[in-house]
């Protein structure tokens, strides 16, 4: 396959951003074919919308708005996941009182495909964490955080494997160092590996294990720092060399259209996070062709 790296912006509304080429070598078939990836993060147990008189997000957000905008696109393109990327919990006394089980619960009515770890996750303690697995009818993901020695082993993986009109589309999670974060009590025997390390690790086995087409990232590391030793999702994108998608949490970032970053083999990876609370809903379109792999990647305002 020709690899193109050229990137043109498109004069469609909500300024489409059109990727080239990201570098598959699997994707050769005889019709298009499109993936579509919606992600949320850092919705912090926010259920319902924001009131009227709210003096920044007045109206926005809600569950039941996600839920419609998803069905939407579902019934648009059938071959879509729905992902997140960590810090579902805490946020409002809907988390105070239930402990994470309606933000499960309403996660898996929404069927949410998988969803990473984030550091308020384990704001009621790992077995509070655990306690709610039950309610999730989703993957949790994460390749850095080693649960073996925990209640919550087993329960996570590194990655999931998802196959969509014949793409297979691999999913991987990484997560935040916990120390100095989160109280050692509260996550007890987890431990945290390099997130860098082990993203390489995982994106060579979705690719050549796994053959996947298609490679997306849920890190809950934060886009981007001024402290160059602070792991972040740009940093990430820059050293891997098989992720095409990463989907950002922890910064609460409010990007408009994902950013196009260079990885370790010259290719370009999209990063994109947008925002916090479910205000907005994040979609990433990948059509793939006989000869290359496009994306268009927006957010939309809940």
């Amino acid at each position: 396959m020709k690899r193109r790296t050229f990137l043109r912006n498109t004069a469609a509304s909500a300024s489409l951003l059109s990727v080239g080429a990201l570098g598959l070598e699997s994707c050769a078939m005889t019709r298009k074919k499109q993936v579509t990836i919606l992600h949320t993060n850092d919705v912090h147990s926010h259920i319902e919308p924001f009131p009227d008189t709210h003096s920044r997000w007045p109206n926005l957000g809600g569950v039941a708005r996600r839920a419609s905008l998803v069905g939407q696109v579902r019934n648009e393109n059938p071959n879509t996941l729905l992902l997140d990327a960590g810090d579902m919990f805490q946020g409002t006394p809907y988390f105070n009182f239930y402990g994470g089980e309606l933000e499960f619960k309403l996660m898996s009515k929404l069927r949410y495909d998988a969803a990473t770890i984030g550091n308020h996750d384990f704001d009621n303690g790992i077995d509070g964490l655990l306690a709610q697995v039950p309610h999730a009818k989703f993957q949790l993901l994460s390749a850095n955080y080693d649960f073996s020695n925990t209640v919550m082993d087993t329960f996570v993986k590194p990655y999931q494997v998802f196959t969509l009109d014949g793409i297979r589309v691999g999913v991987y999670g990484v997560g935040i160092a916990l120390e100095g974060l989160v109280l050692k009590k509260l996550y007890k025997e987890t431990q945290y590996l390099d997130p860098f390390e082990m993203a390489l690790d995982t994106e060579r086995i979705l690719k050549e294990d796994e053959a996947c087409d298609l490679i997306v990232c849920l890190s809950h590391l934060g886009y981007d720092y001024q402290n160059p030793n602070r792991a972040s999702d740009t940093q990430l994108a820059e050293r891997t060399e098989n992720t095409h998608l990463i989907i950002g949490g922890h910064t609460h970032t409010f990007l408009d259209k994902p950013d196009v970053r260079t990885n370790a083999k010259g290719q370009p990876v999209l990063v994109n996070q947008v925002g916090c609370y479910g205000i907005n809903l994040g979609r990433i379109d990948f059509t793939f062709g006989p000869e290359s792999l496009e994306s268009e990647g927006w957010t939309i305002s809940v």
